[in-house]
């Protein structure tokens, strides 16, 4: 009984920052739509870093223009998945961050899934101008951090048999 209800606890705390994460990227795409959708863009460090309106239709560099269909399938297994193993990580301090990149997941493949059913595209803004790098948003910075934590996690942190919870029935 005891480790359902840490579970549940589990899930009700990643549900509760999942939908601050959301709401911090909701937030940001609305100012950037009342702020610069229409204007020019707005220059942080000269050369370097600028905000700039973009409207989306697809994935980064451009692939897969207008297949939204493939992007919402994808971010719907993605949850899924995670869902589901989240539910099977065990409940110790040692695995906090591993919740943490589950959390930053979804809650970036949420906050873009919101935009391409509302509007058709995703919103992106922040710019490198410095070394051309395509257009991103917040939800965006959510999933790379993760990913890259998670890589580090991997391969610095937990050991072989720290994932022996992912094949246990």
């Amino acid at each position: 009984m005891q480790n359902k209800n840490k579970t549940f606890q589990s899930y009700m705390y990643a549900v509760i920052w999942c939908v601050i994460a959301i709401f911090i990227d909701q937030i940001t795409k609305w100012l950037v739509v009342h702020n610069l959708k229409g204007k020019d863009s707005i220059t942080i460090i000269p050369n370097v870093f600028e905000l700039h309106y973009l409207e989306n239709r697809g994935a980064a560099f451009g692939m897969l223009q207008n297949k939204q269909i493939i992007f919402l399938i994808g971010a719907s297994i993605v949850l899924i998945a995670i869902g589901y193993l989240y539910g099977k990580i065990p409940h110790m301090s040692r695995y906090f961050w591993l919740r943490f990149c589950a959390v930053l997941v979804c809650a970036g493949a949420i906050g873009n899934m919101i935009d391409r059913i509302r509007l058709n595209y995703v919103i992106d803004f922040f710019y490198f101008s410095l070394i051309d790098f395509p257009i991103f948003n917040v939800a965006d910075c959510y999933v790379v951090v993760a990913c890259v934590l998670f890589a580090i996690l991997v391969l610095f942190y937990y050991k072989d048999e720290d994932f022996a919870w992912v094949s246990r029935k």
